[in-house]
């Protein structure tokens, strides 16, 4: 994951205007990570999905406030992509937004099934740790590219 799968905003240009030229009215946003969806929530910007689990960089932190979520839990070991996590994030995407879905172990590969079971009109944000926000516009092209790292990862 150290290649960006859509455009890196430097951290210095990840305000809400930059974020926001990426987004439509429609746009379901999904955001991976605690720092992530904290920027979003207050941009006032509520992603319709959020990956967390609660910590950044490897230190335990609060989760990020957020009131009338649902919320989801799934075990997810560090660099793994379980079943069960296919399953729930597949879940996630029927339910009434917003969503919330809190990972026992890392959150990190999870962008990997959200990529290809989200929504057309997704768009995918995480960090880039020491970079910036990387944004992802769902298409056939990522869905494809993602299930050859998918792939290979096997």
């Amino acid at each position: 994951m150290k290649t960006p799968l859509g455009v890196l905003l430097p951290e210095s240009q990840a305000d809400k205007s930059h974020i926001q030229k990426y987004l439509s009215e429609d746009s379901y946003v999904i955001t991976i990570g605690d720092r992530t969806t904290e920027k979003m929530i207050n941009f006032d910007l509520i992603p319709s999905l959020q990956i967390i689990d609660g910590l950044e960089k490897r230190e335990k932190r609060e989760p990020p406030k957020l009131e009338n979520a649902t919320e989801l839990t799934v075990d997810n070991p560090a660099a793994e992509i379980t079943s069960e996590s296919i399953t729930v994030i597949k879940k996630a995407f029927t339910l009434q937004t917003p969503v919330r879905l809190l990972v026992d172990g890392e959150e990190d590969l999870l962008v990997l099934p959200v990529c290809i079971h989200a929504p057309e009109n997704a768009v995918v944000l995480y960090g880039q740790p020491n970079e910036g926000l990387v944004i992802v516009q769902i298409t056939p092209e990522i869905r494809n590219r993602v299930q050859t790292l998918l792939d290979l990862m096997e």
